[in-house]
């Protein structure tokens, strides 16, 4: 029984690993995009003083997926969820009761935000983005896709948690 149990978390951390890697490698290429689209948006409105009306709104779609893309390889690492000075201070019992607290808490935000998320694509389905012509669903996409993969690495991290997660509680002087 065991030995399937583990089997299963294998092929589970397996696939969580690649899917985190790959948003958050699409996340990076994101924030590529966005800063491009960001320096041509400066050169064609104060060089060539031709604006581009789709850049700032491309932008900010890039931004949002950017973020909830990325968002998944932070839950992974625990780098969003952890409460340093409490995770330090404690032992023990003490210290897996307040993981487990920060991961449902983490859990319950990543739900409403999957659910109101579905909520907000489906409401803006019909609406386009001015300058891109697309629905305004592609770009609200964004926070139910994001907190999917957010879900998989937070299950992923709390079932395998990083070796080096301890903080070091440096005191200034």
């Amino acid at each position: 029984m065991n030995l399937a149990i583990g089997s299963w978390r294998s092929a589970f951390l397996a696939v969580e690993r690649h899917i985190t890697q790959a948003a958050v490698v699409l996340g990076c290429l994101g924030l590529v995009l966005a800063a491009l689209a960001g320096l041509y948006q400066v050169i064609a409105r104060f060089i060539l003083f031709q604006p581009a009306s789709w850049s700032e709104p491309f932008v900010q779609a890039i931004l949002i997926w950017m973020t909830y893309l990325a968002l998944a390889g932070a839950m992974r690492t625990g780098t969003l969820i952890s409460v340093d000075l409490l995770l330090a201070r404690s032992q023990g019992r003490a210290k897996a009761a307040l993981r487990a607290f920060i991961t449902l808490a983490v859990m319950a935000l990543l739900l409403v935000i999957l659910w109101f998320g579905c909520i907000l694509v489906w409401r803006v389905r019909f609406q386009t983005i001015a300058g891109l012509n697309i629905s305004a669903s592609w770009a609200y996409a964004a926070l139910p896709a994001g907190a999917v993969l957010s879900i998989l690495a937070l299950v992923a991290h709390a079932i395998d948690p990083p070796q080096a997660d301890e903080v070091v509680i440096e005191s200034g002087g």
